[in-house]
């Protein structure tokens, strides 16, 4: 289920692909929710592929040629649904198996992977779209909640150590190297887990926006489970 009532100022919730693909962001509203009770057993996905490394992509061809149970066919279906309604939107789906993201250590006051609150940024006017079928699943954090981390004095000293260039550069510096995009979780935040089965639009930094981006990050992995997660 989609966390009420403190969700209410972020979310729009649909009820189908049509309004879920079609609705706008406005206001507040950047996270679209199409929730969903899905059937099917996506855990036999999971174990039929075999990951044995920390992530793969599994493409449309090797998901049907899977040998599966009736629940497990049922699952590649909702996959291959979700796939196929994606692509004829537009959108480029990629279908991942993780067990865990590489860290980033570059700078150990500054993490920039995936497990930091961030957005993402485009040059173009896209959403980012995604769906967790197994395991943990992504967070949203309400942009009032949050601080860019470039506007805190002790992270932003330094990352001017690190820049050694003209004063007026430095914002461009930190573009360059997608600081900007990073954010911290206030004292008392309430992060929004985005659940299981469920489609989600995020909105995008982008120059036609007229929403703040929606700010996420991966989940820390506490379940042991591999994520079966689409993106796009």
């Amino acid at each position: 289920m989609v966390p009420t009532p403190k969700s209410e100022t972020q979310i729009l919730s649909v009820s189908n692909y049509e309004d879920f693909l079609s609705t706008s962001f406005r206001g507040e509203k950047n996270a679209i929710c199409y929730q969903r009770k899905l059937t099917g057993d996506f855990a036999e996905i999971v174990h039929k592929v075999g990951l044995t490394g920390d992530m793969a992509t599994l493409g449309q061809d090797q998901l049907r040629d899977l040998q599966l149970s009736g629940k497990g066919q049922q699952a590649r279906e909702v996959l291959l649904t979700d796939w196929q309604v994606l692509e004829a939107h537009g959108a480029s789906p990629i279908l991942n198996l993780i067990r865990c993201y590489e860290k980033d250590e570059s700078y150990p006051f500054f993490p920039t992977d995936v497990y930091s609150y961030h957005v993402d940024s485009s040059p173009l006017p896209v959403d980012t779209i995604l769906c967790t079928y197994h395991g943990d699943s992504s967070e949203i954090l309400p942009n009032a909640q949050a601080t860019q981390k470039v506007l805190i004095p002790e992270i932003r000293n330094e990352l001017r150590k690190l820049y050694d260039g003209p004063e007026e550069g430095f914002d461009s510096f930190l573009g360059e190297y997608f600081f900007d995009l990073h954010y911290q979780a206030q004292p008392h935040s309430q992060p929004i887990r985005l659940g299981l089965g469920h489609l989600w639009r995020l909105a995008v930094a982008h120059p036609k926006s007229q929403v703040p981006p929606c700010i996420h990050r991966a989940p820390i992995e506490q379940s042991g489970q591999i994520r079966l997660m689409m993106i796009c």
